[in-house]
């Protein structure tokens, strides 16, 4: 069951949903806007291989003028805001379709799992044939949270909980945990 505005605001004020920074006017009839963050990660690699710890990364803050980001090119961006969602609410996350209509693709490969914690990596990809300047703190993307049947056994507690900032593939983790 998707949550609506009412049942999101309820998680919140009962401390059982945390969404740090919060603003009430970022929450919809059935989602929650979120913002973007000052961090972004850029791939240097040529070639990328999946079993490689140390792919080269560019870390960069978004400075008051905007991040302009090129056609074709794709980087990973995190959201402003840090969230704690408890063992029965999973989410999934959506670009914003203003952002869409203008070429930009917005995703977190699509979910978030219940008992996650941490800022939300975003994978931007600029489809347009012309720049497209974003500045932090702009309303980037919006997650709906959906109520599972029963508390999850083995809540999120994976390689990304608890980020902060962009955080790069950790897929090499994997492969790792598939040897032993």
């Amino acid at each position: 069951m998707i949550l609506s505005d009412r049942s999101i605001k309820e998680l919140i004020k009962k401390g059982e949903l945390s969404i740090e920074p919060f603003e009430e006017k970022n929450i919809q009839s059935s989602s929650i806007d979120l913002r973007l963050g000052d961090d972004v990660v850029f791939y240097l690699a040529d070639f990328i291989d999946v079993k490689e710890k140390s792919i080269p990364v560019q870390r960069v803050r978004i400075p008051e003028e905007g991040l302009v980001i090129e056609p074709k090119s794709f980087l990973l961006a995190t959201t402003l805001e840090y969230i704690k969602l408890p063992d029965d609410i999973t989410a999934f996350v959506e670009g914003r379709s203003s952002l869409g209509r203008l070429g930009l693709f917005i995703e977190n490969a699509g979910w978030v799992d219940a008992g996650f914690e941490g800022q939300i990596t975003l994978e931007l990809y600029n489809a347009n044939s012309c720049p497209i300047r974003l500045y932090k703190g702009m309303r980037v993307c919006q997650i709906v949270l959906a109520k599972l049947d029963k508390p999850a056994e083995k809540p999120y507690r994976g390689k990304y909980f608890g980020q902060r900032g962009a955080t790069a593939s950790k897929i090499f983790m994997d492969l790792l945990n598939s040897q032993e």
